[in-house]
């Protein structure tokens, strides 16, 4: 693939090592609409994980790129993502977050839709021509594309998009490292969800950006450090560090992967836990190395990744397992959904410390995650100057690197060259908001 140059919003200079991001690019509304069509209406986006839809009937209803969505398994198991919206005169049908029925029922009219999406004619339909269901024109309207990858499932608005593995590429194989983590994984019930007054794309950026761990995170860096000395006796803990690399992934996917001092239900091991947790953590490795070897057992079980799935899917597989989605609410807000995740049927004591981990780090009530918001909102903030401070640099580390060490920044502009790339073909609009 050719390398990305940028026309307007990305000014790089390859020969002088630098890359810098036009700031409108976080305020622009101009933009934002060219983002929807651009991004939004043409990539794979994630709806959800197949062990929300356990049972026949099941469903979830939640907002995919300002639609609203249902995401089910109807009564002979077949998994759909219908738009929320009953055909007759729009009404949205599920109110409910979550739920299990054997029929969608609209209030308005009375509609009713079995849960393959079928309308289903009743009496009080009296006066409708006698094949007027026929042509399935009024049957629940799907997404254009849907399809899974280790039953992390995904929708497209463009019929005419590239197959999701081809999309995926090779972020597929991060997936995979926490799919493998037991014989089935499944999201644990609750959702986390909150607002972020900053551009969507700060926490796309924030995500896989190790230059800022341990610097902004210090605080947990140091309170992790107490909790371990204080659990073995006030022994003297070196301070934490991050080490690891970052790999651009292809298609504006990207990872950091490291190791890191804290365990890892999957098989690592932390004192923590207690002694009795050893021998459970020691079993739960063995039955990681019979699913996919040695070699890359070692590599689950003992190194944190958090990627991103352009645009908008964050896996964050570090002191907690959790899956992230964003939703732009304008140029400069997002809101933020959260998902822990879990292997199905794992001892209660191993939840508990999943859960914590969770809490503890990666909630928004948690040690890092507000000091992640309060420094996205501060650039938010700054970004009011975007019309004399025009750029913000990206520069850090070799531009041609697909892989670089963690704290260089090669793996964000990667996001953003794809960024750049579809925007461009945008036309008249990224023409007007760059001055071309």
């Amino acid at each position: 693939m050719a390398r990305y140059t940028g026309q307007g919003n990305l000014a790089i200079d390859e020969a002088a090592g630098t890359f810098r991001v036009a700031r409108q690019a976080f305020v622009s509304a101009d933009l934002q609409e060219l983002e929807q069509r651009e991004i939004f209406d043409k990539c794979w986006l994630y709806i959800g994980h197949g062990s929300e839809l356990r049972e026949p009937g099941s469903f979830v209803s939640r907002n995919v790129a300002g639609r609203e969505m249902i995401f089910n398994r109807d009564v002979d198991r077949k998994i759909h993502a219908f738009f929320n919206a009953c055909p007759h005169r729009g009404a949205k049908l599920c109110v409910e977050r979550s739920g299990k029925q054997r029929s969608f029922f609209c209030l308005y009219h009375g509609w009713m839709f079995d849960t393959d999406g079928k309308f289903r004619r009743l009496p009080h339909h009296k006066g409708y021509p006698e094949n007027f269901e026929n042509d399935g024109s009024v049957n629940l309207v799907p997404a254009a594309r849907l399809d899974s990858y280790r039953d992390f499932w995904f929708i497209c608005f463009d019929k005419d998009a590239i197959d999701l593995r081809s999309y995926l590429g090779n972020a597929a194989e991060y997936i995979d490292c926490i799919a493998d983590q037991a014989d089935e994984i499944e999201l644990i019930s609750g959702t986390q969800e909150y607002g972020i007054s900053a551009n969507w794309k700060l926490l796309c950026e924030n995500t896989i950006d190790g230059y800022h761990a341990d610097n902004l995170h210090a605080t947990y860096f140091d309170f992790a450090r107490n909790v371990a000395s204080a659990a073995m006796g006030g022994a003297a803990v070196p301070r934490l560090r991050l080490e690891g690399v970052s790999r651009d992934l292809g298609n504006g996917h990207a990872v950091v992967e490291f190791s890191a001092p804290w365990g890892r239900p999957c098989g690592k091991w932390s004192p923590l836990w207690g002694e009795d947790t050893k021998d459970p953590v020691k079993a739960n490795y063995a039955a990681l190395v019979s699913r996919v070897g040695e070699e890359r057992a070692h590599r689950i079980a003992n190194f944190n990744r958090n990627v991103v799935i352009f645009p908008n899917l964050m896996l964050v597989d570090a002191a907690g397992l959790v899956i992230r989605t964003i939703e732009p609410r304008g140029p400069g807000q997002m809101h933020v959904s959260t998902w822990a995740v879990g292997a199905a049927n794992e001892e209660d004591w191993i939840r508990q410390v999943r859960l914590k981990n969770f809490l503890t780090f990666l909630g928004p009530g948690g040690l890092a995650t507000p000091d992640d918001v309060e420094a996205l909102e501060r650039c938010q903030a700054g970004f009011s100057n975007s019309k004399e401070a025009r750029w913000n640099d990206i520069s850090k580390g070799d531009l041609q690197a697909t892989e670089l060490p963690m704290t260089d920044e090669g793996q964000i502009r990667a996001f953003w060259s794809e960024w750049g790339r579809r925007i461009d073909r945008g036309g008249s609009v990224a023409d007007r908001v760059t001055g071309g």
